[in-house]
């Protein structure tokens, strides 16, 4: 599968949105088209890419509310978890397959930030949400909820292999993309040795980020 991967900063609250384009067929989707969903779709019509799918990886209202405008401009339903898509009957579910040019990709489900958050894996590229930042992870409610996330994080996103490119939700972190293998080696919240831990340095992230000179 030939890829090509586009990042938009779409605005809000530093934002991120992607097209993914199977270049041999020109088949793409989007990811989180938010505040700027024309941005998407004419970058995608100047290049003579046919959207066929788009989601959000979250419901939150800063994910979701490009989603009417985008499907006004594109014809197609940004889906969520949960929804069944119109043209292939495929529910947006842990571990489906979407079809793409001569290949595809999958959904994986990863409660914790929210309880209907995926992330979308596609060839090497994985695009993580609120899930997963650069250096960071999706902030959670409660501790049930970061235990899920923890659980994620390391039973699903951690295990795909080391150079899978992580483009996450917002940019939040040093760099607007990274790897599964940089943040195994370098992400604090990764890094710690049980979700107790890890639960821990939510807790105290502030405090943390002031020690370790974080911004």
């Amino acid at each position: 599968m030939s890829l090509r991967v586009e990042q938009f900063r779409t605005g809000g609250d530093r934002n991120f949105g992607y097209l993914c384009v199977e270049e041999s067929s020109g088949e793409a989707f989007a990811v989180d088209p938010s505040n700027s969903p024309a941005m998407l779709a004419d970058f995608a019509a100047g290049h003579g890419w046919t959207v066929r799918y788009a989601f959000c990886t979250h419901g939150h209202q800063d994910h979701c509310n490009g989603n009417a405008e985008f499907e006004r401009l594109t014809g197609v339903r940004v889906l969520l978890f949960g929804e069944r898509c119109g043209q292939t009957g495929t529910m947006v579910a842990d571990d489906e397959v979407f079809p793409l040019g001569p290949s595809g990709f999958s959904i994986i489900h990863t409660p914790g930030h929210t309880e209907d958050s995926i992330c979308i894996l596609c060839g090497d590229a994985l695009f993580t949400g609120d899930t997963l930042f650069v250096g960071k992870v999706g902030g959670t409610w409660s501790d049930d909820d970061a235990r899920r996330e923890y659980r994620s994080l390391h039973e699903r996103l951690m295990r795909l292999p080391e150079g899978t490119k992580v483009y996450p939700g917002h940019d939040y972190g040093t760099s607007p993309v990274s790897t599964v293998g940089q943040e195994k080696r370098t992400n604090p919240f990764l890094l710690q040795p049980d979700a107790d831990a890890f639960i821990d340095l939510k807790r105290n992230w502030t405090e943390y980020k002031k020690a370790h000179g974080i911004s």
